[in-house]
């Protein structure tokens, strides 16, 4: 079930953000399951447990939570949990944000109409999240001494902007900045800290006009949940060891592609 190049056995991943069947944070604990971890999944719903099943009868060894993780209790909990499941915790991926099925509301907006109560949830479900558990976990990690932390941010806010995402690109740019904070703090204890920066990416909760854009990159199309959790693999791996604090674009090349116009011929 696992392959010998950025295998997982031995380790246990927490992934943030994995109750959707169709999104990142479930493609990422399927694949860091089927390289040989032992995986905590965790969403603001019930139908996490759904995804737990799914992956056992994957033959991965999972278990689910469920909680709001812009609640600091809440956060610890989780990553207590994990721990007196299987005794350590080895890799944690932040991918809580974006979308909450609990709270379908995205908190979008230009800046007039953002008012301070959408600011500050945006940044809590974004920002706020990663913060929390990251430092729940941090001590475990440093534990592991081979410890991987990966936010998952996005091409928004860190690399470039798109309209009326004010709070959001704002959240998913202080990510990159909690990243390489981390990971100066973080490497003499052997714990590396990453980010990967989502492009257009064809999820569950992508809309027809995000699917236009991405069939406007130069790969010609939307990136896909699978491919996504290959970066973050990568990043979660062992062999990944000399490589933190750096940010890791899955977007097809769109944000190097300086012609924008249809071609002529």
């Amino acid at each position: 079930m696992s392959s010998p190049a950025f295998g997982q056995e031995g380790r246990v991943a927490l992934v943030t953000g994995a109750g959707s069947p169709d999104g990142i944070g479930f493609a990422t604990a399927r694949l860091l399951g089927r390289l040989g971890a032992c995986v905590v999944l965790a969403a603001t719903t019930d139908r996490v447990h759904a995804r737990v099943a799914e992956l056992r009868r994957d033959g991965v060894t999972a278990i689910g939570q469920v909680g709001d993780l812009t609640a600091e209790p809440v956060a610890q909990a989780l990553v207590d949990a994990c721990v007196a499941e299987h005794g350590r915790l080895d890799v944690v991926v932040n991918n809580a944000g974006m979308t909450s099925a609990a709270d379908p509301d995205t908190f979008g907006g230009d800046l007039s109409s953002t008012d301070p109560e959408r600011w500050h949830r945006s940044l809590a479900r974004n920002l706020d999240t990663a913060y929390l558990v990251s430092r729940a976990a941090l001590p475990h990690l440093r534990a592991s001494g081979t410890g991987r932390l990966v936010l998952v941010s996005s091409v928004t806010g860190g690399v470039m902007a798109m309209r009326a995402e004010v709070a959001y690109a704002t959240a998913k740019a202080g990510l990159l900045g909690l990243a390489r904070a981390l990971a100066v703090d973080e490497a003499p204890h052997g714990t590396t800290v990453n980010a990967v920066a989502p492009g257009w990416v064809a999820t569950g909760s992508q809309t027809d006009d995000e699917a236009r854009e991405g069939a406007a990159t130069p790969v010609g199309r939307s990136g896909t949940t699978a491919e996504v959790a290959a970066a973050v693999a990568f990043l979660a791996s062992r062999e990944s060891s000399y490589v933190t604090g750096q940010v890791l674009v899955v977007d097809g090349g769109n944000s190097v592609a300086e012609q924008r116009a249809p071609r002529r011929d």
